[in-house]
């Protein structure tokens, strides 16, 4: 199972918003085929498998499948696997978590078990329910994973008292930034950043996809000048503005090619819900939180942050003005601060990540 987790891994950024699956198949305690879901519409990681080992001249009769989530059951873009599996004659079915899609939740092992297959579920399942956490979001709550990212120094500064903040983090910790832009649908800052640091916000890993440039602009103040605007053509740009934004502002901006998303006032700016609802409808799977910590500060403080993911470097900045990560109003004591679980702990290269899971998928 631990290998068809890593085989899945192998559609990030490609699959969305269908799951990553990963398949192997075992014979005689060897491993003889292995597949894994590609691409959106693309054959699934079961019937790869069951191809790749019939290709290599395998017999799958009687041979174990270890794949990572319930076979679907129904005809979407493909036939159900579970017609795949039962008419290639494998006797039994390992399953790591059960999909919750309303199509399949359960109906594919009920297909699998009727047939005489032998199936076990549950094996390595936190580590397959992580790794579809975007997928697991979009069907049990009809809205993108969120992660809030962030580089810092280790005295918790984002940038200098004159909002100047490249570069906190190490040429590693850049790349991995760019490779988990690949794996969300949109990158969401506010547009006070677009004043400060002119972003591209673009996927510079050379994998993954291109994601949509989210910018959070109640009055529509975003400066036509900005990187974002003249590269549309490199991916789209979306600007959540409020209901009452200028609509000739709003009209030229959508001359320039940026999609102008109106939703209603919330705390601080534009609603998060109604953002978050509008996403889910569109089939986003994650949505990557970069800041500024106005925008940091709203998506946590108002619980729709399900990962915090901060990057710390070996640096002390100090100063009285420096920024932090977010902007909230002071507490008196330790006991009114946000209580965080404990994080997982990555070394990259001269850099530390802490990744906060604040909410476990579909909680």
């Amino acid at each position: 199972m631990k290998l068809a987790l890593e085989l899945a891994g192998e559609g990030r950024g490609s699959v969305e918003p269908n799951p990553m699956v990963g398949a192997v198949i075992v014979r005689d305690g060897q491993v003889i085929a292995r597949g894994y879901h590609a691409r959106f519409g693309g054959p699934h990681a079961e019937v790869e498998a069951i191809a790749a080992a019939r290709s290599a001249g395998h017999d799958v009769r009687a041979a174990t499948m270890y794949v990572t989530l319930e076979p679907c059951c129904h005809h979407g873009k493909t036939p159900p696997c579970t017609r795949a599996i039962i008419e290639a004659g494998i006797a039994r079915v390992v399953v790591a978590m059960e999909d919750p899609d309303a199509h399949v939740s359960g109906r594919g092992l009920a297909e699998l078990r009727e047939a005489g297959i032998e199936v076990v579920t549950g094996v390595r399942e936190d580590e397959a329910r992580d790794l579809l956490a975007g997928y697991v979001e979009l069907r049990t709550m009809v809205r993108p994973r969120v992660i809030c990212k962030w580089a810092q120094t280790l005295d918790g500064r984002i940038a200098t008292y004159k909002r100047h903040s490249r570069w906190i983090s190490g040429q590693a910790a850049r790349r991995r930034v760019h490779e988990l832009r690949g794996a969300c649908d949109g990158v969401c800052v506010g547009v006070g950043t677009v004043w400060d640091d002119d972003p591209l916000l673009t996927n510079r890993s050379g994998s993954g996809k291109e994601p949509a440039r989210l910018v959070l602009d109640e009055r529509l103040e975003i400066p036509t000048s900005c990187r974002l605007l003249s590269t549309i053509d490199a991916a789209p740009v979306i600007i959540a503005a409020g209901a009452d934004a200028s609509e000739v502002i709003a009209e030229s901006l959508s001359r320039l090619g940026a999609e102008i998303l109106r939703l209603p006032a919330g705390a601080g700016g534009v609603d998060l819900y109604a953002l978050l609802a509008e996403l889910g409808r569109r089939g986003w799977t994650r949505l990557l939180v970069e800041g500024g910590r106005g925008v940091l500060s709203s998506f946590i403080r108002q619980g729709v942050a399900d990962e915090l993911m901060v990057f710390v470097a070996p640096r002390i900045l100090g100063g009285f003005h420096s920024l932090g990560p977010v902007d909230w109003e002071d507490v008196s004591t330790i006991q009114e601060s946000l209580p965080l679980p404990a994080p997982e702990v990555e070394r990259i290269g001269e850099d530390v990540l802490l990744r906060y899971v604040l909410n476990p998928p579909g909680q």
